[in-house]
């Protein structure tokens, strides 16, 4: 688990120091599962997030064989950004990434990965610059396949079971949220859609200190490895 000081510093809290001068985002990978079973599901939420960022700025995924994903490409802000939902499975999403990121030179600090977080209450939203996996194996993939934690990430909070309620991480996260869970989730995804446009050219600090500002908490159980 992270410890609450040094994830604020990196973060970008509000006693944290501004963070510093980004190139921009040139990538842009939402994580999931492929296939209906797991479309409406809490670990899906990384592929919920690039759907509604696809019907907003209007423009369509197509299936790349040779990167194991579906690709597409939007200009945002000014800004042309490739966007990729693999097609792997999600302990194997580095297997989609980092093909499509060496191909067109992008290195890890130009890549925002969009992924689900059982350390944020569903309804909170969380930009972060770049750090470890946290036990969560999509992020774990990229990370050993890109040799590099250097990348962005949008931690979109599903919440967690609690390890007193009997419940099963893995079981949990491979479920859909409850009805006012979905309508937490949708409403940071709206929130975190509205700073996209500060996020692609690099405006991180200015982001975060909109997307943070309220909205959401952090949960109170540790990330596990899912």
């Amino acid at each position: 688990m992270t410890r609450p000081a040094r994830r604020a510093e990196r973060e970008g809290g509000a006693n944290s120091p501004t963070p510093t001068t980004h190139a921009g985002i040139a990538l842009i990978a939402g994580l999931g599962n492929p296939g209906k079973r797991y479309a409406a599901t809490r670990h899906n939420a990384g592929f919920q997030f690039i759907e509604r960022l696809q019907h907003q700025a209007g423009f369509r995924l197509a299936g790349e064989k040779r990167f194991r994903a579906e690709v597409g490409g939007v200009v945002l802000n000014g800004h042309r950004v490739r966007v990729m939902a693999p097609d792997t499975f999600m302990n194997l999403s580095g297997q989609a990434v980092a093909p499509l990121a060496a191909f067109y030179r992008i290195p890890p600090e130009q890549i925002l990965v969009v992924h689900d977080d059982l350390d944020l209450a569903p309804g909170c939203a969380r930009l972060k610059l770049s750090g470890g996996h946290g036990g969560h194996n999509g992020l774990r993939d990229i990370v050993k396949r890109l040799g590099s934690g250097d990348f962005a990430r949008l931690r979109l909070g599903i919440g967690h079971p609690g390890a007193g309620r009997g419940r099963d991480v893995s079981a949990f996260v491979l479920a859909p949220p409850s009805a006012d869970e979905l309508l937490q989730m949708e409403e940071a995804m709206a929130r975190a859609l509205e700073v996209l446009d500060q996020v692609v050219i690099g405006d991180f600090a200015g982001a975060m200190n909109r997307l943070h500002g309220g909205g959401g908490a952090e949960s109170t159980e540790a990330n596990r490895g899912i």
